[in-house]
């Protein structure tokens, strides 16, 4: 495993040193860069897919070790959200931009402010989004928006594409961001904004490209935060620096990204964990946190990528990528009554983690008498070594307070129950993931029929530590094969006909120290790795400038839980449903993306038969999004948009006694170009949540956990960008 991650650095770096005679070949193919960005053909490692009509998506995106393929062509489902749409709806975050997806739902982490997205009725974890492609690089709990070009969504299981995730999640999607290109042309563009109550926002923008074909591009990208978010009392510091080189040569195509983020929360809303039943939600701008908790984050973290044309069948690729951080946590969380009345305790915690990860590949076209045959090779690696310490204060003494009149009090010391030094953290936990998988995808009747089959050898090392004395407590050591197949049929150009078995690979799960204030007497010990099977079919219809999929899925995945104080697994969760999405520019100047998802969940084969058949914790069965955009044909350079997001009821506790209610959300936002001494200069205004609806989100995010995630107030979001 390691020998494969040197490899990839070495084989990625090379690839880089070679950039000056690599840039003298002879050009044996079109110039690949369109309008605004590069693409290429199917299968790159490296460019993108070209965006769709209105630019809000693309034609398609990654598909793991499978390159970028168009949608049509995939027999998975996904979209890809660009740029263009996350920078018009001021996102901060990558879920903010997910708000877009009818499909994906976004909740928070165990404990702290981690951003955790649904997919499917299954979480995939922050840890677990890849970057450009690699495993394990991105910051843990927020991803500032303008780091990313694309957003990258997978849906369905997705070990044989991507190798098995190092976090534990990602039964029911991925998630692919690609960092910032330079576009075709030259610019810079500095952006200045407000967010009430009193958050102040400045982001720099600088994009170049050079050399004689503008083969060599770098972009440059510096954001910060600062100030009262709309929740009272909650402040926020967000530090990003960002910086991105590519080349897009005729046979050598390659990209370096390197980042840092600091993020720093004080006095964060808290979850909240209910007890005895659901409380009503506050005024959607209360904050219920004591003044002195927390959450701090910094993040370095980069990835290279490159990919060479060895002849005009044959290409070979490595890319690497490594990540240092450490976080620090002072929470605390409250347990409250349906009547709002809450108790809470105070939780410290700090974790470093270090990260390498790296791919190898090679893909080859070739034809056996009529049919055609693309073989990819991949071997790939994650390895991931966290160091952990926590403390809370006395269990016997909590202190009270209320969700709608809440009351400061002084920190209680955490003192009592402890786990390692906050300040100097021992090992806690090792991932080592590695794999070599193969695929052949092979084409049919002229390209109309498309079949996909592959498999992929994965290793996975999991071992857990004491976190006082640093002492091994659990291990898993194991190999699995996951198979894939997948067909596409196009009757005609512009509708696919399509269809998958996948299957998904977890690595077992840590049993924690503490779910809902209670402590996990197991803790430390390391579940059997989870896997999951999928069938999947659907249809893509492609207008050209109007698209829609529809996909109807099974999917199940062993279920863990909490019962009696001990973390275990407990037969499975299965899930069947289906998907509707729609996209594109239907008309001049008329732009949407939309959905519905229908998900039927429920607990299977469970021990002794508890909960057999229930829905499982935070799944709703209806879920549905339409945004829409419309250029105003009386008033030039004017836009307008309106985003109305649907969820629908869900379970907080697997004996399905206590739900909490469905809710909707309408947001409408204004865009404006005007011209001031020769420079573009664009106006945006946004408002979410319009109604200022006080509602609970979400429920859970982490196996037989149920705390609630309350969704944000009415805020109000403008900016001013000057292009310069």
């Amino acid at each position: 495993m390691k020998t494969l991650v040197l490899s990839s650095t070495i084989l990625a770096s090379a690839a880089f040193a070679a950039l000056p005679a690599i840039a003298q070949e002879a050009s044996e193919t079109e110039d690949l860069r369109l309008e605004s960005i590069t693409v290429v053909d199917s299968g790159s490692q490296v460019n993108l897919t070209e965006p769709y009509a209105g630019g809000q998506v693309a034609r398609g995106g990654r598909n793991g070790l499978l390159g970028n393929l168009d949608f049509l062509d995939s027999p998975f489902s996904g979209t890809a959200y660009t740029e263009e749409l996350i920078s018009n709806q001021q996102a901060d975050s990558v879920g903010a931009a997910l708000q877009n997806d009818p499909v994906v739902r976004v909740a928070k982490g165990f404990g702290n402010f981690q951003e955790v997205y649904v997919v499917r009725g299954f979480p995939v974890y922050s840890d677990d989004i890849t970057y450009n492609g690699i495993y394990g690089i991105l910051p843990r709990q927020f991803v500032a928006a303008e780091l990313v070009e694309r957003v990258e969504v997978f849906r369905g299981a997705n070990a044989f594409l991507n190798g098995a995730a190092p976090g534990g999640s990602g039964v029911g999607g991925a998630f692919n961001l690609v960092p910032k290109r330079a576009p075709e042309d030259d610019f810079n563009r500095a952006t200045v904004g407000f967010e009430n109550s009193g958050q102040l926002y400045g982001a720099l923008d600088i994009a170049r490209r050079s050399g004689a074909d503008d083969e060599f591009g770098w972009r440059f990208n510096a954001v910060r935060r600062n100030g009262e978010t709309s929740i009272e009392g909650q402040d926020r510091e967000l530090n990003v620096l960002a910086f991105g080189s590519d080349y897009a040569g005729d046979r050598f195509r390659a990209s370096f990204d390197i980042g840092y983020q600091d993020n720093q929360l004080d006095a964060p809303r808290p979850q909240v964990t209910p007890s005895g039943g659901v409380p009503d939600a506050p005024d959607a701008s209360t904050n219920y946190a004591q003044p002195w908790t927390y959450s701090s984050e910094e993040q370095l973290f980069g990835v290279v990528r490159g990919e060479y044309d060895l002849t005009d069948n044959v290409t070979v690729w490595a890319a690497a990528g490594a990540r240092n951080g450490e976080e620090a946590n002072v929470l605390a969380n409250p347990t409250a009554t349906p009547t709002g009345a809450t108790t809470a305790y105070r939780f410290d915690n700090t974790r470093e983690d270090d990260v390498l990860s790296g791919d190898i590949g090679l893909r080859a076209d070739f034809a056996t008498g009529s049919i055609d045959h693309r073989l990819v090779v991949s071997g790939s690696a994650v390895s991931l070594e966290s160091r952990n310490a926590y403390a809370f204060s006395s269990f016997f003494t909590p202190f009270a307070s209320d969700l709608n009149q809440p009351v400061s009090v002084a920190p209680p010391a955490a003192d009592f129950f402890v786990g390692g030094d906050l300040s100097s953290p021992l090992k806690t936990e090792e991932t080592q993931n590695s794999s070599l998988a193969i695929a052949d995808m092979m084409s049919f009747l002229d390209g109309q029929l498309l079949v996909t089959i592959g498999a992929r050898q994965q290793w996975i090392e999991t071992t857990s530590f004491d976190y006082n004395s640093g002492a091994e407590l659990s291990s898993y050591d194991d190999s699995a094969l996951t198979p894939t197949f997948g067909v596409v049929y196009q009757p005609t150009e512009n509708v696919s006909v399509y269809g998958n078995y996948t299957e998904g690979l977890q690595p077992g799960a840590i049993a924690p120290a503490t779910s809902g204030g209670v402590a996990i007497l197991n803790a430390g010990e390391v579940l059997d790795p989870f896997r999951s099977e999928q069938l999947e079919i659907g249809v893509k219809y492609d207008s050209g400038n109007f698209a829609a999929t529809f996909a109807g899925f099974n999917l199940s995945k062993p279920n863990a839980i909490v019962e009696n104080q001990i973390y275990s697994a407990s037969g499975e969760q299965q899930v069947n449903g289906f998907e509707a999405s729609v996209f594109g520019e239907p008309r001049d100047g008329l732009r949407l993306i939309g959905g519905l998802t229908w998900l039927d969940a429920e607990l299977a084969e469970t021990q002794s038969d508890l909960n057999e058949g229930n829905t499982p914790i935070g799944i709703p069965e209806w879920q549905a999004n339409a945004n829409l955009e419309w250029d105003v044909p009386a008033v030039e350079n004017l836009s307008l948009d309106g985003r109305i997001v649907f969820t629908g009821e869900q379970y907080i506790d697997e004996a399905n006694t206590t739900e909490i209610d469905s809710w909707t959300r309408l947001d409408i936002g204004a865009r404006y170009i005007m011209a001031v001494q020769d420079n573009d200069v664009t106006l945006r205004a946004r408002i979410e949540n319009l109604t200022d609806e006080s509602y609970w989100a979400s429920t859970g995010g982490f196996p037989g956990a149920n705390y609630l995630v309350q969704g944000g107030p009415r805020t109000f979001i403008v900016s001013a960008s000057v292009d310069f």
